[in-house]
């Protein structure tokens, strides 16, 4: 699921990360490695527990894979987009096997901020969740 080799993050501080994705072996890496890196990580096994941990939790961003069960992805970013209050107002970067330009098209039209393919590029990930941090700071 990474790709080690970029794996030092920007000057990203310890984040809150809500980890969703349904693969056991997955999620091992994935937190791991975050953790490694200083930030706190939840997770959730399908997007239906992404929502209900956005809707009671607080996160600085989501990590969200797109193919899960009983809801996908694409489904809990935009139910997590539609939350009250500003709660669902926190960067979302898609991670699915899916690399091509209409997987990043879906992605972003669902209402996620970013994209990258698995094995994912941990140096991409933080360079996305940066910016999605800076851009939200300067809105």
């Amino acid at each position: 699921m990474a790709n080690e080799q970029s794996a030092a993050a920007p000057s990203l501080p310890p984040l809150k990360i809500l980890l969703a994705e349904d693969n056991i072996i997955n999620q091992k890496v994935a937190v791991a490695l975050l953790t490694r890196l200083g930030h706190q990580v939840s997770v959730a096994q399908d997007g239906q527990e992404a929502l209900r941990a956005v809707e009671t939790g607080s996160f600085d961003a989501i990590l969200m894979d797109v193919q899960m069960p009983n809801m996908d992805g694409l489904a809990a970013t935009r139910a997590i987009r539609n939350l009250p209050d500003g709660k669902g107002h926190l960067p979302i970067i898609a991670m699915t096997a899916g690399s091509g330009d209409d997987d990043a098209v879906r992605c972003l039209a669902a209402g996620m901020d970013g994209h990258v393919g698995k094995p994912f590029d941990t140096g991409k990930i933080f360079a996305l969740l940066e910016q999605c941090l800076l851009n939200r700071q300067v809105s």
